[in-house]
């Protein structure tokens, strides 16, 4: 069993930055790849981004790419998501998980344990 608890959301104007962190129990942290999602209101849970076991490997969707940057520390059992240069677009509720793969994934459908979500909301 994995829980997670993300933390760090909040309100931002247009052009500023947020980061974001997701803290993990469970003894598996370190052997398991980690994503974030987000889901904006009326819209399904989209991926942002993803990190492998090991941290070398990392993945982001195209609209966040240059922009977000993901990052774990297993030693904390713990996986971020610093977001710069923020958009009103990427106001969503922000989602960490983790999935049973060692490699990463794009796809919601390989993550087995998910937060429950925290807020971030862009002002233009």
């Amino acid at each position: 069993q994995v829980q997670l608890v993300e933390s760090g959301g909040g309100l931002v104007q247009a052009g500023g930055s947020l980061r974001l962190s997701c803290a993990a129990s469970g003894r598996t942290f370190s052997s398991r790849a980690m994503g974030w999602f987000r889901q904006a209101p009326g819209k399904e849970r989209e991926f942002v981004a993803t990190i492998s076991w090991s941290g070398e490997n990392t993945y982001y969707a195209d609209s966040v790419k240059g922009r977000f940057t993901i990052s774990r520390d297993n030693a904390k059992n713990t996986v971020y998501l610093q977001m710069n240069s923020l958009k009103p677009e990427d106001t969503a509720v922000y989602y960490c998980a983790t999935s049973g793969r060692t490699s990463y994934s794009r796809y919601k459908d390989n993550y087995d344990y998910w937060g429950q979500g925290t807020q971030v909301t862009v002002s233009s």
